[in-house]
């Protein structure tokens, strides 16, 4: 999977986080501190042009909720739904 650095936004402020997967539906990401289950998040992911096989990066803005969280040696993840997602270049 491929690690891309993230800012979430969340009614509580801003989390700095690091994508561990992310489909068309979700995403999961790991972060020191968690935004609470059933929280609204947003977010912008930038897609380097060579994944996307593109001349330029893409922007992808999301818009999500989070559903749950895991823990994997230590690390805290969260898991969001995307319910809405805008391409931007």
């Amino acid at each position: 999977p491929m690690k891309l650095a993230l800012q979430v936004t969340t009614p509580d402020g801003n989390i700095d986080a690091i994508t561990e997967n992310i489909s068309a539906n979700g995403i999961l990401f790991n972060a020191a501190d968690l935004p609470p289950i059933d929280s609204h998040i947003e977010f912008t992911i930038k897609m380097p042009a060579a994944v996307m096989g593109s001349g330029e990066d893409l922007l992808i803005q999301c818009i999500g909720r989070v559903v749950r969280h895991q823990w994997l040696n230590g690390e805290g993840q969260a898991a969001a739904i995307i319910d809405e997602y805008f391409l931007r270049i």
